[in-house]
């Protein structure tokens, strides 16, 4: 198995997102504009609310179909108990992998309600922690809009805390489901900073 079915840090527990691990309808619910502040959590996101739970059921098949070719690792995060909410889904992250390119590149979104608790940090240190060590990819690379002020703050700090950098703005990066063209500003860490940050060889 190239991934890890389950992922555990401190206060979360990752598992393979996939139609055995999640309800398609539940999943749904939480991806559509029944879940209260969906349109604030995909405002910068590479995808809209949800408006079907056929296209929630879609979704989950097309992420099994790339966990089987190994070119993304998607987990379901939820709290551990302790946690407000604990046992609930707070979202979902993990990692997209460009093989051809050596790259990762780790992806989150968590529902409103669980933002501000520090746990996109907590899962990117297991995401870098996934691509370096388990992985053995060169290069995690990480995409934050333009605009999207709230996560650059949270990407510069874990990024800086494993060694990694500022690379600059990509112009016309990507496409929104709207059409609209947008900048990144890209945050890179490779696997020889990573490891002096953890002190590993």
């Amino acid at each position: 198995m190239l991934f890890p079915e389950e992922i555990e840090t401190d206060r979360l527990r990752l598992r393979r997102l996939s139609h055995e691990t999640v309800d398609a309808i539940e999943y749904y619910r939480l991806c559509s504009r029944h879940e209260p502040g969906i349109e604030d959590v995909t405002a910068y996101l590479p995808w809209d609310p949800h408006e079907t739970v056929k296209e929630t059921h879609d979704y989950l098949d097309e992420l099994e179909a790339k966990w089987e070719a190994g070119t993304r690792a998607e987990y379901v995060i939820r709290p551990k108990s302790g946690e407000d909410g604990a046992g609930e889904i707070a979202g979902a992250g993990g990692l997209v992998l460009d093989w051809e390119r050596q790259t990762a590149k780790p992806a989150i979104w968590l529902r409103k309600r669980f933002w501000g608790r520090g746990y996109g940090g907590e899962r990117a240190a297991a995401m870098l922690e996934l691509a370096f060590d388990r992985l053995d990819v060169p290069l995690v690379a990480v995409p934050v809009e333009d605009g999207n002020e709230r996560s650059r703050r949270a990407v510069e700090k874990y990024v800086e805390a494993h060694g990694g950098q500022y690379d600059g703005v990509v112009r016309n990066s990507t496409v929104r489901p709207d059409g609209r063209v947008v900048d990144h500003h890209r945050y890179t860490v490779t696997r020889e900073q990573y490891r002096a940050s953890v002190g590993t060889a």
